[in-house]
């Protein structure tokens, strides 16, 4: 019946788009970013870090990281705590993006030292070797324009004062990015809520192992410490690790639950069991690299 009066299917048809766009597009822009959804201690982005937002977009980096937190049980524990839309209020456009080919960065911020966002960036196998990321090393030859970066800030309406875009000189690309990665999700205190507890008495379960049972988890350190720590841990980004007296209960808390101030990230999705192997591997480790 409807296939034989055309226009009247065609109003229907337009009719039923338009409440569709309406009611899952429209309004939920109209809901966002109101008053009622901003975070007093969430801050707009500075003349750095909102350029480094933009190349964050012009090298299309949101079509592999998402910067949202889902309400879901395993997104919560392996990010923090689930995104809210006042973290957002300041990003123009969104990033929340919906593929992850690489981890999700809306709790980026601080989970690391700026010294590893840098080596990173330049060379990302030379952090998480098994990464199918690209090398963007070159970011440090592009050097920032001060003036087209004020520009931007005065059409975004962001706050921004002489000095600080007189601070961009000298300044380039791969400055630009790392000032953004550390601003993501460091303005709300989502970390104090998700910090990895230890449950029951402490106690080194591998006091009784051999040598060569002890070098059998160096593949342990070398996955997970050796980036920042040095493969002969001599230290690179973070401290050598050779020549100390390590209590094992205390490293252990260290290993297990990070430093959120050092910028050292847990490491308790390991398990007990294989930070209790690295807490062994470490103390029973020798300058000349033998165990």
């Amino acid at each position: 019946m409807w296939e034989k009066k055309p226009i009247l299917l065609l109003v229907l048809a337009t009719g039923a788009i338009l409440v569709g766009t309406i009611v899952t597009m429209v309004l939920p822009f109209a809901w966002v970013n109101t008053e009622a959804d901003r975070i007093e201690v969430v801050t707009p982005y500075s003349a750095l870090q909102q350029e480094g937002r933009d190349i964050y977009i012009r090298d299309g980096c949101n079509n592999c990281h998402t910067q949202t937190v889902r309400p879901l049980v395993s997104d919560v524990l392996r990010y923090g705590e689930y995104s809210k839309s006042g973290e957002f209020v300041y990003d123009r456009p969104f990033l929340w993006g919906s593929k992850r080919t690489g981890p999700d960065l809306a709790r980026l911020g601080g989970k690391y030292p700026d010294s590893w966002h840098y080596k990173h960036m330049d060379s990302p196998r030379s952090m998480v070797p098994k990464t199918n990321m690209p090398d963007y090393g070159w970011f440090s030859n592009n050097p920032l324009d001060p003036q087209m970066i004020q520009r931007k800030m005065e059409t975004l309406g962001f706050p921004f004062t002489a000095k600080e875009i007189k601070a961009l000189e000298g300044k380039n690309e791969m400055d630009a990015m790392v000032a953004y990665l550390q601003k993501l999700g460091s303005d709300i205190p989502w970390r104090e809520g998700t910090e990895a507890t230890i449950v029951g008495e402490l106690k080194n379960p591998y006091t009784d192992s051999s040598q060569a049972t002890i070098s059998a988890w160096a593949s342990l350190y070398t996955e997970n410490c050796a980036a920042c720590h040095g493969p002969q841990m001599k230290g690179e980004i973070g401290p050598e690790l050779i020549g100390e007296d390590y209590d094992a209960e205390i490293l252990f808390t260290i290993i297990y639950t990070g430093i959120a101030d050092g910028g050292m990230p847990s490491f308790s999705s390991l398990g007990m069991d294989k930070v209790w192997k690295l807490v062994n591997y470490v103390r029973n480790y020798q300058a000349d690299g033998t165990q």
